[in-house]
């Protein structure tokens, strides 16, 4: 299934849910991954007790580096390591596909304190 396909996925028990680990943390620094096969950043990202991850995100349609550093995001935190390249991105970010498929950010309404688990 293509991840913009807005057919709903077969049902699952509760449990398989709480087997994903989402949590809150703060970019603390954004690099261009200009080898990446679609446009990207690197971005380094702080889960407070979880320590601080590293993650690739195809988000370059609306976002600029600077307009992320300092902004929460949502990530899955318990899937293994991903090599993209010579990069090794940790935890998935988190987003929705607008109306062209471009990815908007999963991100938390007001502040809350990084490590923060989605429930």
């Amino acid at each position: 299934m293509h991840r913009n396909d807005p057919a709903p996925r077969a049902p699952i028990a509760f449990d398989d849910f709480l087997k994903l680990d989402i949590r809150v943390g703060t970019i603390r620094a954004v690099e261009p991954f200009p080898e990446a096969h679609k446009p990207a950043f690197k971005l380094t990202i702080d889960f407070g007790p979880l320590g601080v991850k590293r993650s690739s995100a195809q988000i370059t349609r609306h976002y600029t580096p600077e307009s992320l550093v300092g902004r929460q995001v949502a990530a899955v935190v318990n899937f293994p390591p991903r090599q993209i390249g010579r990069f090794m991105s940790e935890v998935l970010t988190l987003g929705f596909p607008d109306a062209n498929g471009e990815v908007v950010l999963v991100m938390p309404e007001r502040p809350v304190p990084d490590g923060g688990k989605l429930f």
